[in-house]
């Protein structure tokens, strides 16, 4: 079955040229469009979609808001917010908002597609490293950039668990971190679900983000 894309932009022409480049793909559709976040709302209503190509800057409705308010419902469809780097602080709020991920808007459509379908399959993670720049330039203006933890939940994780939850915070796959720590993918992705239980995390991303939120890995290095 086809992945069944939504693009969301006020921008024709660039819905336009993403259309073409999915319409092309086998396993790809785009289902839906819409140009503000309002519009997309009343969309997703009514339309089955698994991915969303969100906007940041729209009228009536901005994406990190449209984005909240889509994660905050039941088995939401994964967002992945476009955006430039100029407006890094928007994609930043986007994966606080439930994203699944970022791109930039010039990104090669090869990229894009792999981050669709890596979305889709359920790995959130687009681009770690990228990630990982953009919440090391932003850490300082985090609520408790440089400070002890504060989530309560950092108090439940095992010394192994808050060792791969700051290897994921910086940017690691589950392969990497295995063969940093010596382990299996098969445990590593356990001590992940684990992680995510315990601190009432949806994934990866929001693992990164709480990393960077509570100082356990700062800019630039480890917390």
């Amino acid at each position: 079955m086809a992945i069944r894309v939504m693009l969301v932009d006020d921008q024709v022409l660039l819905r336009t040229g993403f259309r073409m480049v999915l319409a092309a793909q086998p396993d790809m559709e785009v289902v839906a469009e819409a140009g503000d976040g309002v519009e997309a709302l009343q969309v997703l209503a009514a339309t089955e979609v698994d991915v969303v190509l969100m906007d940041v800057r729209m009228p009536k409705l901005d994406g990190v808001e449209t984005t909240r308010r889509i994660c905050s419902e039941p088995n939401p469809p994964k967002v992945l917010i476009l955006t430039t780097f100029d407006l890094d602080e928007y994609a930043f709020s986007g994966l606080k908002a439930g994203a699944s991920g970022f791109m930039l808007k010039d990104v090669p459509p090869g990229e894009l597609l792999a981050a669709i379908r890596s979305v889709h399959s359920g790995d959130a993670v687009v681009a770690p490293s990228t990630t990982r720049r953009l919440l090391d330039r932003f850490a300082p203006l985090l609520p408790n950039a440089g400070k002890e933890p504060q989530h309560k939940g950092l108090e439940r994780l095992t010394d192994r668990e808050r060792e791969v939850m700051i290897l994921v915070a910086q940017g690691l796959s589950n392969g990497e971190i295995a063969a940093r720590l010596v382990l299996s993918e098969a445990t590593v992705k356990t001590h992940v679900g684990r992680i995510l239980t315990k601190l009432g995390l949806r994934d990866r991303v929001q693992v990164v983000v709480l990393a960077y939120e509570t100082g356990l890995v700062r800019a630039g290095g480890l917390g």
